[in-house]
């Protein structure tokens, strides 16, 4: 098969040069970015005697190597392209032809074309291309760590699986090193996740800016894409921007309404924005152009003090079960269409931890600890059960070893917090 070495000199419009010279790059020492994740990545391996991690996830190859290429296409084309990481080799299969797009990052080793078993791209021979790919996987796996290595998976095709476990390695979970990798940001890291988050409040006033009643949700929301784009953030993950009725229950998604005087506006980013970065905060706005009613300013009350008070609980070396027990307490009124989560990790995107309110931890929670450099996403979502709007707002912070720091910065609404 063959291989092409990528540490050769590189072209001032390669991908990764680009990347590194953009105006939201000013300052980052992007190789080390892509360094520190590469061994955390590594490290978290060690720790649970895993020999080699098979990545799919383009959200994960990113992580580990700094590549990207088609995020959304990949997400759904498993495994169109690839990563395969040892102790001390990184090789990456990339989409075919698109071998180029890894020039310059010393985070890959080597990159090889993929071999894509999916059923779109083998028809009816799917089966018999799974086997092939397993074959070629395990012996390389083989060769890179010996006989019967411990292969960390994710997201491939169950076929592809089987017929990879038939080859005699070792099969677990590539979830658990990765997650645990990627939640604590290095210093240099958190420079990435800031330069997201200021485009993206560029982008949220743009949006607010633009609030006007007559014109579609859809078209308000795009003023959110176009600024993200033009940033060169990513793309948005979700369409969670709703109006008025369509407020409450929250999660749903932006739709051809036309906005009407004196209603809320809810927006969720969810941007996948510049260096891949999460830029995770939560607004509701107002129409106008009257001042908002008694009932939603008690919203918006509410939604903020939920806010406020778990972000003044966090602390590092705290356990997971007791932010729980310390978190605001929901009133009866707004229990059951509360926020399913109560707090979040961010990174590249939503990740580990997930806090989980006091009534729902013994059926979804789990325990852990709260450790310097996590960041993460403080949520609210306030709406009655059948009620006429709703409230989604949320705070991004990072753990320090004191407390927290404020991420996210855009401003909350004066007329809506007033008594």
């Amino acid at each position: 098969m063959a291989t092409l070495d990528w540490h050769a000199e590189r072209s001032d419009l390669s991908d990764i040069a680009l990347l590194d010279r953009a105006p939201e790059s000013a300052g980052i020492d992007l190789a080390a970015v892509r360094r520190y994740r590469r061994d955390r990545v590594r490290a978290e391996m060690v720790a649970r005697e895993i020999d080699a991690v098979l990545l799919s996830d383009p959200v994960n190859i990113r992580y580990a190597t700094g590549t990207r290429n088609m995020q959304v296409f990949s997400q759904r084309n498993a495994p169109a392209r690839y990563l395969l990481l040892t102790e001390h080799r990184s090789i990456l299969f990339e989409f075919t032809g698109c071998e180029h797009l890894a020039a310059g990052y010393d985070t890959v080793d080597e990159v090889r074309p993929a071999r894509t078993a999916s059923f779109v791209a083998a028809g009816p021979e799917i089966a018999a291309r799974e086997r092939a790919w397993a074959a070629e996987m395990a012996a390389l796996v083989s060769e890179l760590c010996g006989a019967g290595a411990t292969l960390g998976m994710e997201r491939m095709n169950a076929g592809a699986a089987l017929a990879l476990a038939a080859e005699g390695l070792r099969l677990v979970d590539a979830q658990e090193p990765v997650e645990m990798a990627r939640a604590i940001k290095s210093a240099e890291e958190l420079k990435c996740v800031n330069a997201s988050l200021r485009a993206t409040e560029i982008a949220v006033g743009k949006l607010r800016a633009a609030i006007r009643p007559g014109q579609t949700e859809t078209a308000l929301w795009s003023v959110l894409h176009r600024s993200v784009i033009e940033q060169n953030g990513d793309y948005c993950e979700t369409r969670l921007l709703n109006t008025g009725p369509r407020t409450n229950p929250w999660f749903q998604e932006t739709a051809h309404r036309v906005i009407e005087q004196n209603e809320l506006i809810a927006l969720d980013t969810d941007v996948v924005g510049c260096h891949g970065y999460y830029s995770d905060f939560s607004r509701t706005f107002h129409a106008g152009p009257d001042r908002p009613t008694p009932a939603q300013r008690e919203l918006y009350r509410l939604a903020h003090e939920q806010v406020q008070h778990n972000m003044g609980i966090l602390k590092p070396g705290m356990s997971f079960r007791d932010y729980a027990e310390r978190a605001w307490d929901i009133p009866a009124k707004y229990h059951a269409n509360r926020y399913y989560l109560s707090a979040h990790g961010c990174g590249m995107t939503g990740e580990y931890p997930y806090l989980y309110h006091r009534g729902d931890f013994p059926d979804a929670g789990y325990d852990g600890e709260i450790l310097p450099g996590m960041t993460i996403c403080v949520e609210s979502y306030i709406g009655a059960e059948g009620g006429s709007e709703g409230v989604k707002l949320e705070q991004q912070v990072l753990v320090t070893g004191t407390g927290i720091e404020l991420l996210s910065r855009f401003p909350f609404e004066a007329a809506l917090l007033e008594g």
